[in-house]
């Protein structure tokens, strides 16, 4: 089985604005695709921007809504399955949420943000209640992951008992925690047996300040693609039989005793 290549979208677009970010995104998918991408990661809430307030209620949409709808047609026109975060709106309820669709335009999976982060997002969203949501794409178990949720170890033995083989972590990683990005990220991939893509905004925005350095991390805990701190597409590879053969060497999950890790929950 021929590995996923997976391009990560570096980038905070264009805050405020669906369209102008639908631009950004159909030019990225343009480039990933005529570079062998099967798979675009965009960041967390990237159709409308992070940081923008009130603004959240005014852009959000359902996940079957017209940007859903513009997703799925620049995933069908370039060939590849697409990530991106955006706003959920369902019923009074606003959501962090991410989808994936497939490169025919298919909704594949929709993951709401569980663990919500700070003041700002426990002030304008709801958290989601379901901790693990997969799909299959190019041979692989896609799980789907935002941000925050990836620091708690629990969360991603989740999707490792689950059979996750690439985890989809789109964020809005700010200073001065870029450490996440740099140590935490690559070992919860090495710890868990899978790959993670963890994708990132960029540059200020707001009062935050986006650190960039999205990776592709492996099984073996090296990253097979690392951005720098500005806008990027970068690519990496999600390679099956790398996996299956780490998985096998690395005893982790084997070795657990989960009859003494009751308390934990």
């Amino acid at each position: 089985m021929p590995p996923l290549r997976t391009a990560l979208l570096q980038s905070s677009g264009r805050p405020g604005s669906v369209e102008a970010n639908l631009k950004v995104l159909d030019d990225a998918a343009g480039r990933a695709a005529a570079a062998g991408a099967g798979l675009l990661v965009c960041p967390e809430m990237f159709l409308t921007g992070y940081a923008i307030g009130a603004d959240v209620h005014r852009l959000a949409e359902p996940a079957d809504g017209e940007a859903a709808d513009a997703v799925a047609d620049i995933a069908v026109r370039h060939g590849l399955a697409v990530h991106y975060g955006y706003p959920e709106r369902d019923g009074d309820a606003v959501y962090n949420s991410a989808q994936l669709i497939g490169p025919d335009g298919t909704r594949l999976a929709n993951y709401r943000k569980t663990h919500l982060f700070g003041c700002f997002e426990q002030e304008w969203f709801t958290p989601g209640d379901d901790t693990v949501v997969q799909a299959e794409l190019g041979g692989l178990t896609v799980g789907l992951m935002i941000c925050y949720d990836v620091e708690f170890p629990e969360n991603v033995r989740a999707h490792a008992l689950a059979g996750t083989d690439l985890l989809l972590v789109p964020t809005a990683q700010m200073h001065p925690f870029q450490f996440v990005a740099e140590s935490v990220v690559p070992v919860r991939a090495f710890e868990n047996q899978m790959y993670v893509a963890y994708v990132n905004r960029t540059g200020a925005e707001g009062e935050f300040e986006f650190v960039g350095l999205s990776c592709l991390a492996g099984p073996d805990g090296a990253s097979r693609a690392r951005a720098g701190r500005g806008e990027e597409l970068v690519f990496g590879d999600a390679d099956p039989e790398f996996l299956r053969a780490s998985r096998e060497n690395n005893p982790y999950l084997r070795d657990r005793r989960p009859g003494l890790y009751a308390s934990l929950a």
